[in-house]
Order: C-alpha cells, then structure tokens, then sequence
C-alpha cells in the first residue's frame, strides 16, 4: 500500500500558488497525497498535479474558540478517515490547528512548516500579545514531540518558538521554490516611465501604504515613476485594504491597482523595479520571482525580506515603515539605469544560486524520505498519479 501524506492548508489557492513543489516533492518521494483545504477555484488545478483534494471549510477571520475546536474536531475526523502516515500543516493557523487535531488523532509523524506569521507577530496589544504567548506555549510544548519535524522558510522564524538552529528536526528552505523557465531573464523595457510592480496581497502589513508614499514622494519632485499594486484585498484577514482606499490612492495618480492576476512573469516583463516594504514575512515569494526576472528589489529590513537580497548588491534595504528612505532609494534607482541593471543581474544570479524550486523540492523530499525510513518502509515506488509535467 502506498503511504499518504495528508496536508492542512487554509486556502486551496495558496496551496497551489505557494506550495505545489512541496507536493511534488512529496509525490518524488513515493507518497500519495491528500490536501485538505478550503475549496474556491483551484481543485481541478490540484488534482490535475496529482493532489487528492478534501474540502475544509475554515474561516481564518474566525478566532472563536469554540468555532475552532469544532474545527480541530472535524480535522481530526478527517485524520482518522484517510489514515496518513505523515501529517503535514502549512501556516501558523494550521499548525495549530492541525497539530493539535494530528495529537488528538494519535498520528506518529508531523511536519509543521509556521508560515504566514505576520498578523501576530507586528501587531500589539494585551489580546494579541496573549494569543501569540499561547502559540509559543503550543507549539514548543504540546506539538515538538518525537516524531515532529519543522520546515521553516527563514533562520529566524524557529527562534520564535525555542528551536534550536541545529536542531535534528529542524530543516531551512529557500522559501517556496520556484521554476527558473516560469521567470526567465529578461531586460528591463526600455520604455518610460520607470515602473515599479508590488505584488502582494493588498494587507496593511505588505507596506502598501508605504509604498504608494515613496512614490509620491518621488513623483512630486519630478521623477517620472509609476506604482503597479498587483494582488487582491483578503476579506478573510483582519488587515486588509480597503477597495476604497485603493481606489483613492488611484485617483491621485501614478498608482494603479489591477488585483490579483496569474501571469507574474508578464509583470516583471513590463517593469523595471520590485518593491516589497513588508513588515515581516516567511520568504516572499513575489521577491523571488522578481530576482529571477533579473529586477532589483526594495525591501525592508525584516524577517525574511532581508534574507532575498543583500543591501546594495541586489537592490537596496530600508528600514521597516520608512517611506522616505525607500522614497531616496527609488529615486536612486529610476535615475541611475547602469545601477538598476548591475542589481538585477546579480539579484538574477542570486536565486539560481539559492532559490530555484529544484532546491526547495529536493531538500524537502529528505524530509520525507527521512520520515519514511523511520517507518521501516522499504523505499516506495514514486505515485505518479496526474504528475504535471513540471514535476
């Protein structure tokens, strides 16, 4: 019988966006693999990758702890139903919630991989500091137990929760991995004017905001700049934008707001500059997409931001919820294009050297693969069920 590996992920989007090479890897490493989400509009996309698909509704908005223990009840039921031998959870909320229904279900092997740490960790106040105290408190002491592995997208996210950085169970990825012939090289376009492409979510933790100042602040001095926001207000999270708002920086000019669209790489075609002014991320993919399209990038000093680039090399990183700074360093970029082409070249070099999906699949392939031989498995014969072909 072929193991299954079961995963727990908020959206089916974002598992298919964001964590389709983990699911590869997974199918490389002989398991067969069942995803239960939220279902929108992408499960025949999944199932077209070889992902068996169990509808989860979830409401992320929803932090009432009756409303979630309910739902780590049905998480477990679903545990129990396909019988997994690796139960993986991808974001924080899933962690939690999943962890704790993979202990109530007595499952041997868990893999939790905290992404999408943002909300709880840059907001404040006596609520959200205690909900983030009980996350600590979770995972370091009822979900790390023997037979746990932990799959982070940064060195400094496991500190959060007291990992140790050499810990045996404790793996670092370069983000979500992705494919070099999605975002090949190109040239900047030699049209005008400068075009600066953000591609994120529409959250006030993205540093929209802040981006949409820095250009204002360059335009108003006379630099002929653009700001391109790519990506859809989430009514699901409690920092969302406002369509309004959006709408409203739009009639000042210079900033245009086209949702969310599915060909990033035509983004990256058309523009000359990356900005991300987050303020915290796991490892934006957006960045890595950018750097591989051979774009220099602007980003914060944070977690994760700072780990796609290095200051000066392959583009410039400013200080979190500093406007004027990035405002100076775009300025710097859109009247200097020698300068703009030296970073993308090397931002390019950079996630060949560390980014590519190949790396991100093969390093959590051991993990299962690791898993696996801990069973006392004999190596299974690759589930090659509805493989794409990027696989």
């Amino acid at each position: 019988m072929i193991p299954t590996i079961l995963y727990f992920a908020s959206e089916d989007w974002v598992f298919l966006e964001h964590f389709s090479v983990t699911g590869r890897a997974a199918l490389e490493a002989g398991l067969k693999v069942n995803v239960a989400t939220r279902v929108r509009n992408s499960r025949r996309q999944l199932e077209n990758r070889g992902f068996g698909v169990i509808p989860l509704e979830s409401e992320r908005r929803n932090l009432g702890i009756l409303y979630n223990l309910l739902l780590i009840v049905k998480m477990a039921k679903v545990i129990a139903q396909t019988k997994p031998a690796i139960v993986h959870c991808i974001g924080l909320r899933m962690v939690v919630l999943g962890g704790l229904a993979a202990r109530l279900a007595r499952v041997k092997h868990l893999v939790l991989m905290p992404t999408g740490l943002i909300y709880l960790w840059i907001n404040e106040g006596i609520r959200i500091r205690m909900l983030r105290e009980a996350v600590r408190w979770l995972v370091k002491h009822l979900l790390h137990r023997p037979g746990t592995e932990f799959i982070f997208e940064n060195s400094d996210d496991p500190i959060e929760f007291g990992i140790p950085p050499h810990a045996a169970n404790l793996t670092i990825i370069g983000g979500v991995g992705v494919e070099p012939n999605e975002y090949p090289f190109v040239r900047e376009p030699a049209t005008l004017p400068i075009k600066i492409g953000v591609v994120a979510r529409m959250l006030q933790g993205k540093g929209i905001a802040e981006a949409v100042e820095a250009v204002r602040q360059v335009r108003a001095e006379g630099v002929a700049v653009e700001l391109h926001l790519y990506g859809d207000v989430d009514r699901s999270s409690r920092m969302t934008l406002s369509e309004g708002t959006l709408r409203s920086w739009e009639q000042e000019g210079g900033v245009f707001w086209h949702g969310r669209v599915s060909n990033i790489d035509q983004v990256w075609r058309t523009h000359h500059i990356a900005m991300l002014l987050s303020h915290r991320e796991g490892l934006p993919r957006s960045l890595l997409e950018a750097a591989a399209a051979g774009r220099p990038i602007i980003t914060t000093n944070v977690v994760g931001c700072r780990d796609v680039i290095r200051d000066q090399i392959e583009g410039f990183i400013v200080p979190k919820r500093s406007a004027a700074k990035a405002a100076e360093r775009l300025r710097q970029l859109a009247l200097d294009p020698t300068l703009r082409q030296r970073m993308g070249e090397a931002a390019h070099q950079r996630f060949i050297e560390r980014f590519t999906a190949g790396a991100v699949q093969s390093t959590i392939k051991n993990v299962y693969c690791r898993i696996l031989e801990r069973t006392h498995h004999p190596t299974p014969t690759p589930y090659l069920r509805g493989t794409d072909s990027t696989a």
